[in-house]
């Protein structure tokens, strides 16, 4: 009898991950400058004081320069294939898209649901969980969206105010 090395997605963490901390569930507030023009105040809202509510659908799309930025990144000849999504208070890597599919792919997909949606391999699994009743957050407490499994496997839709963040050295 042989045991599977291979891991099951989602790696669920448990609820003490949000608990009460300094700022609502994590210990600080959303970073000042976060990327794609989102809204710090919404961002705030969002990742720390709430656990069930999310962005407008479609805000990626009609409030921030986020597809556009997408597509000029990963441009042909750019050299880049991923870009890296940071945890909007902390500045640790949550996510990073696209992979095993195209730029346009992971947009469409995303339009389709109205949220940034990622897959398992996508998932930074070391920074990121998901809680017993499918909210996704960072193992810091920050809020992130929830995971919503289609036909294809887990999918894991994503404020991307929640993701917005600026990576940040480690000490």
């Amino acid at each position: 009898m042989s045991s599977s090395t291979t891991p099951s997605y989602p790696i669920v963490g448990d609820e003490s991950i949000m608990k009460p901390k300094a700022h609502g569930t994590s210990e600080t507030p959303v970073q000042k400058n976060l990327r794609w023009k989102c809204d710090p105040k919404l961002a705030d809202r969002i990742c720390n004081f709430n656990r069930h509510y999310a962005e407008h659908s479609g805000y990626f799309r009609n409030d921030t320069p986020f597809e556009d930025d997408m597509r000029s990144a990963l441009q042909a000849g750019s050299g880049v294939t991923e870009i890296t999504f940071y945890d909007s208070n902390t500045g640790k890597p949550l996510f990073i898209a696209p992979r095993n599919r195209t730029v346009e792919q992971f947009l469409n997909e995303s339009r389709n649901h109205g949220w940034p949606s990622f897959r398992d391999e996508e998932v930074v699994w070391e920074n990121t969980r998901c809680l017993p009743n499918g909210e996704c957050v960072s193992n810091e407490g920050t809020h992130l969206g929830h995971n919503l499994p289609d036909k294809t496997g887990n999918r894991y839709c994503i404020n991307l105010v929640s993701v917005a963040g600026n990576p940040v050295e480690e000490k």
